[in-house]
């Protein structure tokens, strides 16, 4: 932790801008932990629990329940120990669930569409679609091309 800046209830809810009894709940659900307690027993929350605070919002924000949220939470924190890392796992999660979402709707519009109409969109899509698939399959490991 080293000289890492530590926040009060009240500074860490400024900043991540949410209530401090909003933080108080989190911390009783185990969302949420101080990093440590002062000399005047103040809780006190770190960087990357700011971070955490801010990925807990984001994901409130898509819809998500508590329960989903710190599930999901405690399945990065087995992934990697890397506060940074886990940010951007979540955000490609919520990418990927926005993909499926919209794919989900142009379902019904897709099917209208004339064979001409299906093969431009195929072409457009194919491309950028295997891109991304690779990239995921790198991000595992899991490269079938090393």
């Amino acid at each position: 932790m080293g000289n890492e800046k530590l926040y009060k209830i009240g500074e860490l809810a400024k900043l991540a801008d949410v209530s401090s009894r909003t933080i108080d709940y989190y911390t009783k659900l185990n969302l949420i932990e101080p990093e440590k307690r002062s000399d005047t027993n103040y809780r006190l929350y770190s960087d990357e629990t700011l971070n955490r605070l801010k990925r807990i919002e984001t994901m409130k924000n898509e819809k998500y329940t508590l329960e989903e949220i710190k599930a999901n939470l405690q399945q990065w924190s087995k992934v990697s120990p890397d506060d940074n890392v886990r940010d951007k796992l979540t955000s490609i999660q919520l990418h990927l669930e926005q993909l499926m979402k919209e794919a989900k709707e142009l379902g019904p519009i897709i099917q209208q569409l004339n064979p001409n109409q299906l093969k431009k969109l195929y072409r457009i899509l194919t491309q950028p679609t295997a891109a991304c698939i690779e990239a995921l399959i790198v991000l595992l490991g899991k490269n079938p091309f090393s």
